[in-house]
């Protein structure tokens, strides 16, 4: 697979957004595409898994609750859709110029099937360097919240949770875990937002963040 340069003078930046579920990413992720558009470029938004036909179709699948998969299946699936995503969707629109704006990337991964799974971060890490390279975002943004907050907010809107929501608190707090841990090793590329705040102050703190990316690519 081709590497893209993610640095400030290539063509597009990637961004993504990461979180337990319930953390607020479609709040998060709204609000940081109406201000990069602000800013004059145009955002190419997707997500994970899925983004592309075959992607969406194999997210429908790790998420269905009629199959059980073994870790390792799991995983696979999840890689293989990130690559038919990262040839169809994600280089190709930033090499075009856009900024490519993700609901969840390779940090899912870690965090739900590594701490989740308990998958060894090593293993994941061999199957991300076949297919990524050194393919990172330029930007994380993780929402951050008690893994109760996040089920509350899941049951407001519905009860027909997927294979994922449905699993126990303690596979959850082991994802919420892993997620610290990974932000608290890439503290330049993650940055950490207190989910458990009200939407408008996250909202608020999402284009903060935004706008000083921004501003450091166009100095």
């Amino acid at each position: 697979m081709s590497k893209h340069n993610n640095e400030p003078n290539a063509p597009g930046h990637f961004i993504t957004v990461e979180g337990i579920d319930g953390a607020g990413k479609t709040a998060a992720t709204e609000t940081i595409a109406s201000t990069i558009e602000e800013a004059g470029f145009s955002v190419v938004s997707t997500r994970e898994p899925g983004g592309t036909a075959v992607g969406e179709a194999l997210r429908e699948l790790v998420l269905s609750r009629d199959f059980e998969f073994e870790a390792e299946t799991e995983i696979l699936i999840i890689f293989a859709s990130r690559a038919q995503h990262m040839r169809e969707v994600i280089l190709p629109s930033l090499e075009a110029g856009h900024w490519v704006l993700s609901d969840r990337f390779t940090d899912s991964t870690y965090a739900y099937q590594g701490g989740g799974r308990q998958i060894v971060f090593e293993r994941i890490r061999q199957i991300e360097n076949w297919l990524l390279g050194d393919f990172k975002p330029s930007l994380t943004l993780l929402l951050d919240a008690d893994t109760d907050i996040g089920r509350e907010r899941i049951l407001e809107y519905r009860d027909d949770l997927d294979r994922f929501e449905s699993l126990d608190r303690a596979f959850h707090n082991r994802v919420r875990s892993a997620y610290v841990k990974i932000a608290s090793r890439e503290p330049e590329r993650v940055k950490f937002i207190n989910a458990a705040n009200s939407i408008s102050q996250v909202r608020s703190e999402t284009r903060q963040i935004v706008q000083e990316f921004i501003g450091k690519r166009m100095e």
